[in-house]
């Protein structure tokens, strides 16, 4: 059974016009190194279910590397976090800017020792706090820290991000005028072209061969197409002098008949927005392994948009069946620009479009889909595009899952907001167990795992992904692992203590540490292994370590060694 719930959404409509000219202070902000700038990362680049928010600076492949502040200010905001930004640090400007400065290691040594102490009187190792602005006061160029890799970094860099301070939306850092030298026009790989008559989750777009023509030109053979309504996307990246790093491009547009269409510029973007770049991007390509596309048209569910639309969404009509001249511009920030010139026509055979099998969902529209063992509630915000989803249930072989397995859509179609997941129990739950039941969702290897909420026999969760559901009973605590040293063991020349979390359904949620019966504060960086550097803390002699933790079911496990230092 299907339901289709109508909301009428109002969103504001971009100007049809070019695109508006920034305004942003030069010279206001140096840089937070003293080396020359050389990106790895730039504003706007794409990323995994998001976009790329500042700038990604090289430290000469080192870590340790002097860390300054880029303007006057205070520090504002400290966040230490296992992923994301790993140690991470908020200026707060009198110019109505904040700046941000992550993946860091040893902030200076009062910042250092005043954050310690928030870890000590929270009792915990992540913190995302506020800082009194009279605390730190800041002038420009005062070391605040030093480069790391922590957190989600991949390899030694400094992330830097300029925001709005009123509303904390990120803004382009290369629009500020930093000394970064940028001659180099924007390369363009390919270009995409999609029947719009159909979702762009339900087909493989065409991909067109370029010919580069000179300096920043390319062009495409003339394009025949037998939809009359179609959309273009293409690939393309941006570097500056000196570096061979593929970043993302600025701006792009598409002109049709001469006249703009619609375009898309990277100039600002706020972190609950940031998500929607799988809206902006063809994500089933992707998903299946293919390259990024960027959309040359806003697809219906892109609420936050980065798009102006100049004279329409850039879905072409070509129902009149005439060659259209079509024209795609691509910069990057400091005004290089490359050209991409072609023309399409429709050939008027009238193939018809064939729909995907399955009920139809479509965005800025609630459906449901329902049966007597699964319910999918898939929210007005949760869609792009439209999409046929379909359902398929089985039985499962292990003995823990009380359910059915019910996957439910694709994991080649991205959801903006989570979706309601409703499963009633196919086998019966032993007294006292329903506590510990959760929902499992997989894909492939990839396994997430929620608590779950019961309104009479139907059990619920929200997940932000597509594929397969079940309800496991998890009565297995986790497992703790000290790691390179024993209970009862000699510590004395040791440096730090190590040890390992592990969860048969791979959902420890958290653990809880103490040195002879207080709070110690263990490191978690990058979901590794907890770390503890042997400190004043804990002296010569014979100590006690009790180390608690519990899994998403709520169960428990704790384990107390002793060891000698």
């Amino acid at each position: 059974m299907f339901r289709l719930i109508f909301l009428f959404l109002f969103f504001p409509v971009a100007a049809f016009s070019q695109f508006s000219p920034t305004d942003y202070p030069k010279g206001y902000f140096r840089s937070p190194l003293e080396v020359p700038i050389d990106l790895s990362g730039n504003f706007g680049e794409l990323r995994p279910n998001h976009y790329h928010m500042g700038l990604d600076l090289k430290t000469l492949r080192r870590e340790n590397l002097p860390v300054y502040a880029a303007a006057e200010g205070y520090i504002s905001r400290i966040k230490i976090e296992p992923f994301g930004f790993g140690r991470a640090i908020y200026i707060t400007h009198p110019n109505g800017y904040t700046t941000v400065y992550c993946h860091l290691n040893n902030f200076a040594p009062a910042l250092e020792a005043w954050v310690t102490s928030q870890q000590y009187e929270h009792e915990s190792w992540e913190l995302y706090i506020q800082v009194p602005p009279e605390k730190f006061p800041l002038k420009k160029g005062d070391l605040i820290a030093y480069s790391g890799n922590t957190g989600g970094s991949q390899a030694p860099h400094v992330h830097f991000e300029i925001r709005r301070t009123t509303d904390d939306v990120n803004l382009n850092p290369m629009l500020f005028g930093f000394p970064l030298q940028d001659h180099t026009r924007p390369s363009i790989l390919r270009l995409a072209v999609y029947d719009r008559r159909v979702s762009t989750y339900e087909q493989s777009p065409r991909l067109i061969g370029l010919a580069a023509k000179g300096a920043g030109e390319w062009t495409a053979a003339p394009i025949t197409v037998s939809s009359p309504l179609v959309s273009f996307a293409i690939t393309a990246y941006d570097t500056h002098d000196g570096s061979t790093n593929a970043n993302g491009i600025f701006e792009a547009s598409l002109w049709k008949d001469n006249k703009p269409v619609i375009g898309f510029r990277m100039d600002n973007i706020g972190y609950d927005a940031t998500r929607y770049l799988n809206a902006h991007i063809d994500y089933r390509t992707k998903a299946a392994g293919g390259p990024y596309l960027q959309h040359l048209s806003e697809l219906p569910g892109y609420i936050r948009s980065i798009y102006t639309q100049f004279s329409g969404d850039g879905v072409i009509d070509l129902s009149d069946g005439l060659s259209h001249p079509i024209r795609i511009d691509v910069k990057d920030a400091y005004g290089n620009t490359s050209t991409l010139q072609t023309s399409v026509r429709y050939d008027g055979k009238g193939i018809p479009a064939v729909p995907a099998a399955g009920q139809r969902f479509y965005p800025l529209m609630v459906g449901v889909y329902e049966s007597p063992e699964a319910e999918f509630v898939v929210g007005e915000k949760a869609l792009y595009d439209s999409v046929s989803l379909t359902c398929k249930s089985q039985p499962s072989a292990l003995p823990q899952v009380v359910s059915a397995v019910h996957q439910f859509g694709s994991t080649t179609i991205p959801l903006q907001d989570s979706i309601l997941v409703r499963i009633r129990p196919s086998a019966a739950i032993a007294p006292g167990l329903q506590g510990k039941v959760v929902m499992q969702r997989f894909a492939g290897t990839k396994k997430d795992v929620s608590p779950v909420t019961w309104n009479k026999d139907w059990a619920m969760a929200r997940f932000r992904d597509f594929g397969s559901f079940q309800l496991v009973v998890d009565t297995t605590p986790p497992e703790i692992h000290p790691v390179g040293w024993a209970d009862n063991g000699n510590l004395s020349k040791a440096q730090r203590l190590l040890f390992s979390v592990s969860d048969n359904l791979g959902a420890y949620k958290m653990t809880r540490t103490l040195l002879d019966g207080a709070w110690i504060r263990f490191t978690n960086d990058k979901a590794r292994n907890f770390e503890y550097r042997f400190d004043e803390r804990c002296r010569p002699g014979k100590h006690q370590l009790t180390i608690i933790a519990f899994d998403a079911a709520g169960n428990r496990t704790e384990k107390t060694f002793s060891f000698t230092r």
